[in-house]
């Protein structure tokens, strides 16, 4: 199992492991990355362009789907599987769904869409005005159909367990990468396997091994970095401002 860096952070820096999914996850978190989300894998995409390995190839997110009885199909950004990684790929692993307690579901809930009871497509011209791209993809969500257009894709499938069953169940997520579609799969199996899992680190000022890199780089020290950050933030004092202002000059 091998920690894949391909992308240095200049906006989002992310990288990968091929591994199951619960080894995968605790090899990212060791090295500073959290599991991406939707809405940053779409992002990454549009940040190194269509032909990068990113768009290329797909990997587990952080989201997942829900199949709950009597209730319907939903996808939550509150995973069951990514809080229970151990546990989740162990049921993999043994042959079974990850089957989940009330209180699992219920906290699932909390930040989640609910879906068609069928798989449906969303055509990448109409992203930012539906409810389920605008909920997946934020802010980002027509920018990256948009995007898509571009790279030849016209529709986003969603593929989903078809039969819920008499106990409530979760998957994740799976981003498929670009092809003549893209699709989003919430009927992927094989946590247990060498699945790709992807994670991300947004803000490269934050960490102590980013923050060796700029000083390197760049020249600046820790407290200029600091400043930066308050420039980005909009809360920087004019004396502050001018201070640095003038190292530019």
């Amino acid at each position: 199992m091998v920690l894949v860096k391909d992308i240095q952070p200049r906006g989002i820096g992310s990288a990968y492991v091929n591994a199951p999914f619960d080894e995968g996850k605790v090899e990212l978190e060791r090295e500073g990355y959290q599991i991406i989300s939707l809405e940053q894998n779409a992002r990454l995409r549009m940040q190194e362009g269509k032909d990068s390995y990113v768009s290329q190839n797909g990997n587990w997110v952080k989201e997942g789907f829900l199949y709950v009885p009597k209730k319907g199909k939903f996808l939550t950004k509150i995973s069951p599987i990514t809080a229970n990684a151990v546990e989740a790929t162990k049921a993999h692993r043994s042959g079974n769904e990850f089957y989940l307690t009330e209180k699992q579901v219920e906290e699932s809930l909390a930040d989640s869409i609910k879906l068609k009871n069928i798989d449906f497509s969303i055509p990448t011209r109409r992203f930012g005005e539906d409810k389920f791209t605008a909920y997946i993809f934020g802010s980002s969500a027509q920018a990256y159909g948009d995007f898509l257009k571009g790279a030849g894709i016209q529709e986003m499938p969603v593929w989903m367990v078809d039969n819920i069953g008499d106990k409530p169940f979760a998957r994740q997520a799976w981003f498929f990468g670009l092809d003549y579609r893209l699709w989003l799969l919430g009927n992927y199996w094989d946590l247990d396997y060498d699945g790709r899992v992807r994670g991300v680190c947004e803000d490269a000022l934050a960490s102590e091994p980013n923050q060796k890199m700029n000083r390197e780089n760049l020249g600046y020290p820790l407290s200029d970095l600091k400043i930066l950050k308050g420039v980005r933030a909009g809360n920087l004092a004019p004396k502050e401002l001018e201070s640095i202002l003038a190292r530019f000059q």
